[in-house]
């Protein structure tokens, strides 16, 4: 993962999460009155804000740029050497569904909990975000998913948006990269509270983030294929339809932006650049308050499953990872660092794995249906 260009404090105090009580149930968006969690932010003074936006040499612009070079999939040709690479890097990070018997079998006689990234995990990496729409299958197979599992769907988009995406209202979303979170409007058998999810830990950000998207709308105006986009607590800007030739200079209008919010910071994704609140809080956070949201944030017997393709995903692999519960799934089809445990290489493959596991639970489920009706049906038989 490239670090990003901050610089993070010590932090001595524990993140209080909060669950309160939305407002209104009449809607899915309903918004809620509420104190957001107390959230420690990421520290950094001025001179050194202003020396990691430093583009008069060009040394730290062109660091950016070979990093979105990086993350750009139509740069990694196929090659022998990446061939080798990519072998070595299976042995390590196999498919999920060639090992799917060892995956179950870590889970039985324990709660599976489903986190899925929406972009490149549930619907295609396409030119246009607004245009990234998920097929009818994959959501007939998230809707029968959470049938049987709690699922959220933990996104860097808008949670609106993201919602009109999947238009499934018994899940979970966390948008925004887990900065605006909600619990299903339909109300969930898993869950052990009644009060409704709400997690908006960035809100005292709203009129920072809104005056931050018009002057980037402003100021890339003069860049051809870049598309800034509103998450309602984070921004992104997108390049993927922007001429490599072109990146440099993205790179510093959006930087020439920032130089005056010390408060925000600036992170890259896939084809994409973020605009984040200084706070910590991210994908992996998110994790954490919905297990915990579920009653689930010191029991053993909890697996989650966390599926993305994205680097803001790798903060929910390493949260997996230190808790030693579950595991992660990165969506690549070509070799990434990365602290996931197993890899799936397109959405379509993430759709097989997901339909597997709805079958391995159906067929589990009537097994132990049948084994009760089989006991009930001895203890009946048996003389008094």
């Amino acid at each position: 993962m490239t670090k990003q260009n901050v610089v993070a404090s010590e932090v001595t105090s524990d993140i209080n999460m909060a669950i309160a009580v939305a407002v209104s149930k009449s809607s899915m968006f309903a918004s809620a009155v509420q104190k957001p969690p107390a959230v420690p932010y990421i520290t950094i003074s001025r001179k050194k804000l202003l020396q990691n936006l430093e583009i008069s040499g060009g040394a730290r612009v062109t660091s950016w740029v070979d990093s979105m070079r990086a993350s750009s999939p139509t740069h990694h040709k196929s090659t022998p050497s990446l061939s080798d690479d990519q072998s070595s890097w299976m042995l390590h990070h196999p498919s999920a569904l060639d090992v799917f018997e060892e995956i179950t079998n870590a889970s039985k006689g324990k709660q599976i909990v489903m986190f899925l990234d929406y972009d490149g995990t549930l619907s295609p990496i396409v030119e246009d975000p607004d245009r990234a729409f998920m097929s009818d299958a994959m959501r007939a197979t998230v809707r029968k998913l959470a049938r049987y599992f709690p699922t959220a769907i933990v996104s860097g988009r808008c949670r609106d948006k993201v919602y009109s995406f999947v238009q499934l209202a018994e899940l979970y979303y966390a948008g925004s990269h887990g900065m605006d979170i909600k619990g299903p409007s339909k109300g969930s058998k898993y869950k052990k509270s009644i009060q409704p999810v709400l997690c908006q830990p960035a809100s005292e950000f709203l009129p920072m983030i809104d005056e931050v998207y018009k002057a980037l709308l402003e100021k890339t105006e003069s860049t051809p294929g870049a598309k800034v986009e509103n998450n309602k607590f984070c921004l992104s800007v997108h390049f993927r339809c922007v001429e490599e030739k072109k990146w440099s200079e993205l790179v510093q209008q959006v930087k020439s932006v920032l130089k005056d919010y010390p408060k925000l910071r600036l992170t890259q994704g896939r084809k994409v650049l973020e605009i984040r609140p200084t706070i910590k809080w991210d994908k992996g956070k998110a994790l954490e308050f919905l297990l915990e949201s579920l009653g689930y944030a010191n029991c053993t017997d909890v697996f989650p499953v966390y599926i993305g393709d994205d680097r803001t995903d790798e903060d929910a692999f390493k949260v997996l990872r230190e808790r030693g519960q579950g595991f992660g799934i990165l969506v690549s089809k070509i070799p990434k660092e990365t602290n996931a445990s197993y890899s799936l290489q397109e959405p379509t493959e993430v759709m097989d794995f997901l339909r597997r596991l709805v079958e391995w639970k159906r067929l589990s489920l009537r097994r132990q249906f049948r084994m009760r009706r089989r006991l009930e049906g001895m203890k009946v038989s048996l003389p008094n």
